[in-house]
Order: C-alpha cells, then sequence, then structure tokens
C-alpha cells in the first residue's frame, strides 16, 4: 500500500497549529480551573491553604479509574448515562471526604496561628498518600478510553484542527460547575454566609451565621471540584496512582494564587492561563522543561505582583 503524501506546508499551517494548541489547552486548564477554585473557596473564608486538596484530585481520579473499570467489564463504559453516573458518584464521595476533613481536622484549628495548620495539611497529604498506596499498591490505572469521537474543525491540506468528543465534554462539565458555583455563591443563604464569613468571620458569627457549618460546606464543595479534576484526569488522561495529586495540586494552588487567591474567577483565570503557559511551551519548546516554567511563573507573580490578576493587595487582619 501506496502511503498518501502530506501536503506541504501552507501560510495557514502555522494558525491552525496555534488554533490547535489553544483546543487542547482548554482541557488542561479546566482540570487546574476546578482545582484552584477548591483551594480559593478554602482560602477565601479561612485565610489558610489546604496542601491536601491534591489528594482529594487523586481520591476523585482513583475512585473513577475504579468505576471506570467496572463499567468497562460491564460493557457499558462508552455509555454516557453510566459516565454520568460515575461523576456524580466520584463528586458527592470526595465531597464527603471534604466535609470530614474539615469537621475531624480544621475545625479544631480554629483561631490556631501560626504555620500549625499548613503543617497538619502536610500531613494529612501524606497520610492520604500512603493510605491509598497501601490499599491499592503502587501501580498505575488506566481505564479505558472514553468519547472518543473526532471532529474535523479547519485544514489546509498540511495540518487539520481536531477536537475529540471527551474535550468538548470537559469543557461543558467545567462550564456548568462553574455556573452552579456562581449561582450557589450568589443566590442561596450559603453564598451570603460565605461571602459574611469572607469579609468578617468573626462578625459574621456574631449575627448568627453559623460559621462551623458554612466552613464545613465550603470543605465540602471544595472537595466535590476536586474530584471532577480528578475524574477529568482519570478518563481523559489516565496514568492515575497514588501520587496522582501531588504535582497536580501545587500547580493548581499556583493557578489560584497567579489569579488572585480568594477570587472564585481569578481562580478560573489562573488555571487558563497556566494551561495555556504549559501547552504552548509543550508545542514550541524542550517538554522537560514545562514544569520548570509553570513555577517559574508562580515566581514572577509572588515577586511583582503577590495578590495576583484579580486578587486584593491587602493584608488580612485576623
Amino acid at each position: 500500500m501506496v502511503e498518501a503524501k502530506r501536503a506541504p506546508p501552507t501560510r495557514w499551517t502555522p494558525v491552525l497549529f496555534l488554533a490547535q494548541q489553544i483546543i487542547n489547552a482548554a482541557t488542561v486548564a479546566c482540570v487546574y480551573g476546578l482545582l484552584a477554585l477548591g483551594y480559593t473557596l478554602v482560602y477565601a473564608i479561612l485565610g489558610q491553604i489546604n496542601l491536601a486538596m491534591g489528594e482529594l484530585t487523586m481520591i476523585g481520579a482513583m475512585v473513577t479509574a475504579i468505576a471506570g473499570a467496572g463499567l468497562g467489564m460491564a460493557g457499558w463504559a462508552t455509555w454516557p448515562p453510566a459516565l454520568l453516573g460515575v461523576l456524580v458518584l466520584v463528586i458527592g464521595f470526595t465531597a464527603v471526604q471534604g466535609w470530614t476533613m474539615d469537621r475531624l481536622v480544621f475545625r479544631r484549628l480554629r483561631g490556631v496561628r501560626g504555620h500549625t495548620p499548613l503543617i497538619v495539611a502536610v500531613g494529612l497529604s501524606i497520610a492520604y498518600q500512603e493510605g491509598v498506596r497501601l490499599l491499592h499498591g503502587a501501580r498505575d490505572w488506566w481505564p479505558a478510553p472514553v468519547l472518543t469521537q473526532r471532529f474535523d474543525l479547519a485544514s489546509d491540506g498540511a495540518f487539520t484542527v481536531t477536537a475529540l468528543t471527551a474535550q468538548l465534554a470537559i469543557l461543558a462539565l467545567t462550564g456548568g460547575l462553574y455556573a452552579a458555583l456562581w449561582g450557589i455563591m450568589r443566590h442561596t443563604a450559603f453564598g451570603r454566609a460565605h461571602r459574611a464569613c469572607t469579609d468578617d468571620i468573626a462578625a459574621a458569627e456574631l449575627v448568627g451565621v453559623d460559621v462551623n457549618r458554612t466552613v464545613a460546606a465550603t470543605f465540602a464543595i471544595g472537595g466535590g471540584l476536586a474530584a471532577a479534576a480528578g475524574a477529568v484526569i482519570a478518563l481523559y488522561y489516565g496514568g492515575v496512582n497514588f501520587f496522582t495529586g501531588y504535582l497536580i495540586g501545587f500547580k493548581a494552588l499556583a493557578a489560584a494564587v497567579v489569579g488572585g487567591i480568594g477570587s472564585v474567577p481569578g481562580a478560573m483565570l489562573g488555571g487558563a492561563l497556566l494551561g495555556l503557559v504549559e501547552t504552548f511551551w509543550s508545542a514550541y519548546f524542550a517538554l522537560a522543561y514545562k514544569d520548570i516554567v509553570a513555577f517559574g511563573l508562580l515566581t514572577l507573580f509572588l515577586i511583582f505582583r503577590p495578590q495576583g490578576l484579580l486578587g486584593q493587595a491587602r493584608g488580612r487582619g485576623d
């Protein structure tokens, strides 16, 4: 069989290649943005960074991978309602993990100053990693690829811009979760309580806001968002193990800081920016330096604009 020759590049080929990288970056941005939202919601209300948030992503990814393997054995791995059911299960399970994390650990640290909450979060992160390693081993889990239908969007004969059904589903999922979060924060009693606690948690308690309940719900929502990011990692990228949440967690934290930690729109903006930087660097330069560039971007923001793109340059009075 004679292999068909590829058409020579045209003046549109670089433009199409650029468009393809933007599509690829959108998926990465969704992962970082969802997890960055979890970080920023907790920080906004407590002024603390929960470094164990990445491990909630790992748990979400592991549960998704295991459930996906079960669906594959049953022949339902590509059935959209089954995938949606797995997603609901994973988000609910990890939201309970987030609530439990606050109820058993962080609630006991209310009012504790210094680095104690941060050190506790590091210990909790390691405990989650080792617990999953002992329970499931150190092997990678590779769920069967899903939603792999490919759409050709544009072509000049030399290069074709494509998108997978999975990429479109990830964008729809992220957009839906962000819209739901916006609605919750703007139009529910929890949202009003969260904003009150963000402004002044002591004053909010004085006027009758149930601070413990609000913080626990915040941890639960953050856990659910982290789980959604983990589900995307498991189903789209694969290769899930007990260490999955470590680097992803720190990168999402970098995205939250770049966007302005404490700002919900800033978390999504930071995730989009970090996703674009990583994807474009991987496409045009050496892939091995991708993580250096990501954390280099964080370093630059911490030096020149520590409040982030949408954050407020102010100190905390608590």
